[in-house]
């Protein structure tokens, strides 16, 4: 009786020592069904037999027909075998969750999800351990009864006795992972919650199997972080992607647009598979990483076009410009002879501090977000520099200063002079923009030199009118925005619709996306409408001045102090419109630019770049309001 016992212990039943469960079966009684949240044929909740899950008590019993044995050793044996019964259903747990046979075959609609988790296959791969350990004292205690005679009960019991802290739990837990279909990070909760109990050796198995756990997320953090990669085949891991991976295709424009779209909303934190011990902060962090590792990775074919061709003509010149950049220089790979936007040593320094993570037995929280720190930190200086330094980002910011900000006055200037004449009459929007091509051309080259290499990026866009509406018409309205002086819907002139666009190649869409665009576009048009009025008004004062000099001649006085009231009308408006452009370009722009400029080249950060860059944009609107209301 002593080997039916043992063999009992691991879940191998007989006649004197057996399965209630597997009796019923083999004696062909009705099999009870259960529910099992799944996908069925219909969708809903599918039934299977009740020997595929986990049993809700335990069916171990010394058979009826034993009449040797004394009540007192039944309730030992009873209690010996609920050890046999817990070993039997984790390791049926284990079989199930590390069973990868179901890999090769086509989607099975009713397959449990705790099957297919990454997470499951991980506990399951500790709890084989504990069963392994626990395999090992069952063989122990059968060497010491068969060495020394010694009292059967009293030597199993003295040698597993450790094992009833142990098992139990785990039984418990195998039986909340099934029932509620815990996996990924609600699966990291639970086993983080159960570590805190006053049990040592419970204690001390609970971290062993959220260190497998974490395991699991480590590597796929290695892949986010390091690559650029999500490994997460069963939507586990707390980066989850938003839309569907772009396919191959053959356009590189459409390729370079994916790219851009993963980038802005391709990717986002999933909450419900983050652990509760990972603050959000984190674990953005940690998605801004993978998605900074994504461009750095995998320049624009534009992009490695432009730094390739600029390198063969002058490499030497370029390394003179910025010391900081020759260490990205490396050998030529697949013919791109660009600088290595995130070179090899970093990535080692990163994916060391993620195998220094993987190793140490407990998780540290603090430690955790040092590294993850310490990680988003390299990712969001290669980025910067990505997009300052080769990239030239204060050179574009220039000029969307000196065209959407109306810096270069003189050009603007001579501008409205020759399409003034142009913009006395209505537009036509059908050929508005070929009308002011001329005229704009003309003014580039009175007033904008050769060395200029931002201009060809500027071109000007007519939007086309409303439905039902007239080229003829003078004038429309235009519709509510939040942008400065764009309060209410007003009428206005028709070529108040008149705007600027500006090329942008990669990477700087990252920065200055259609929205960021859209309001630099909202600020030049109402730039540009008060440099019209103001040319009016200095128009209109020499055309007053030469009426003024043939009425004098004339001597027509009567004819001048008619004109006077509307002399202090055109000075007051003088005085408004100059006066709040002076506080436009030089109390607001100037100064925005110099502190943006200065920012940008301190800070060495791509997160604080963009946090700036929106700032200044703020502060435009913002000022550009209230000097509208001061004046």
């Amino acid at each position: 009786m002593l080997h039916e016992l043992l063999l009992a212990l691991v879940g191998c039943t007989g006649d004197v020592f057996m399965d209630v469960k597997e009796k019923t079966v083999a004696l062909g009684l009705c099999t009870p069904k259960v529910k099992r949240s799944g996908s069925g044929e219909n969708g809903g909740e599918k039934e299977s037999d009740a020997s595929e899950t986990i049993a809700d008590e335990c069916t171990f019993r010394v058979a009826s027909d034993i009449s040797f044995l004394k009540d007192s050793e039944k309730q030992v044996l009873d209690q010996l075998l609920h050890l046999g019964f817990y070993y039997k259903e984790l390791d049926n747990f284990c079989g199930k969750c590390r069973n990868l046979s179901w890999i090769n075959l086509k989607q099975q609609p009713g397959l449990p999800l705790v099957q297919q988790s990454v997470y499951c296959r991980a506990l399951a791969n500790g709890i084989a351990e504990v069963l392994a350990v626990y395999r090992s004292a069952v063989l122990q205690v059968e060497q010491t009864l068969m060495a020394d005679p010694v009292p059967v009960l009293a030597a199993v019991t003295q040698g597993l006795h450790q094992f009833e802290v142990l098992l139990a739990p785990l039984y418990a837990l195998i039986r909340e992972v099934e029932r509620e279909q815990l996996r990924g990070g609600r699966l990291l909760n639970l086993l983080h919650a159960k570590c805190h109990c006053g049990i040592p050796e419970l204690q001390a198995c609970m971290q062993r199997l959220l260190w497998h756990g974490h395991q699991v997320m480590y590597r796929q953090l290695s892949t986010w972080m390091v690559y650029g990669l999500l490994q997460d085949q069963h939507q586990e891991f707390f980066v989850r992607r938003q839309q569907p991976a772009e396919g191959l295709v053959d356009a590189d424009q459409a390729i370079e647009e994916a790219r851009l779209a993963d980038w802005h909303s391709g990717f986002c934190v999933n909450l419900e598979m983050l652990p509760e011990y990972i603050s959000l902060q984190v674990a953005e962090s940690i998605l801004f990483v993978g998605k900074a590792l994504r461009v750095l990775r995998n320049p624009s074919l534009t992009f490695k076009s432009q730094v390739s061709g600029s390198q063969r003509g002058s490499s030497k010149g370029f390394n003179r410009a910025d010391d900081s950049t020759a260490k990205y220089s490396v050998p030529p790979i697949g013919g791109y002879q660009g600088p290595e936007l995130l070179p090899p040593a970093e990535a080692d320094s990163i994916a060391s501090m993620l195998r220094d993570l993987k190793k140490a037995p407990d998780f540290h929280k603090l430690t955790f977000e040092r590294a993850v720190d310490s990680i988003r930190s390299v990712a969001a200086i290669h980025l910067w520099k990505l997009v300052v330094v080769h990239a030239d980002l204060i050179g574009h910011l220039k000029a969307l200063k000196d065209y959407f900000l109306l810096a270069k006055g003189d050009f603007f200037q001579c501008f409205l002079e020759e399409s003034r004449s142009i913009m006395r009459s209505p537009p036509r929007l059908s050929t508005a923009e070929a009308d002011l091509k001329v005229p704009f051309q003309q003014a580039a080259l009175k007033t904008i030199g050769d060395d200029d290499k931002y201009f060809n990026r500027v071109s000007l866009r007519m939007p086309n009118p409303a439905s039902g509406s007239s080229d003829s018409d003078a004038k429309r309205t235009r519709p509510v925005t939040d942008g400065p002086g764009f309060g209410e819907s007003v009428p206005y002139d028709g070529w108040d619709g008149l705007a600027l666009e500006y090329s942008i190649n990669w990477p700087l869409q990252l920065l200055f996306t259609k929205d960021v665009l859209s309001k630099y576009t909202k600020v030049f048009q109402y730039l540009l409408r008060l440099k019209r009025i103001q040319l009016e008004l200095e128009k209109s004062w020499a055309q007053a001045m030469q009426q003024d000099r043939d009425d004098t001649a004339n001597k027509r006085r009567d004819s001048r102090q008619q004109r006077m009231p509307m002399w202090r009308v055109r000075q007051h408006m003088t005085y408004l419109i100059t006066n709040l452009q002076f506080y436009i370009q030089v109390d607001v722009i100037e100064s925005q630019w110099n502190l943006l400029q200065e920012r940008v080249e301190a800070s060495k950060d791509f997160t604080e770049l963009a946090r700036f860059h929106q700032e200044v944009k703020d502060v435009f609107s913002i000022s550009i309001y209230q000097g509208i209301m001061m004046h």
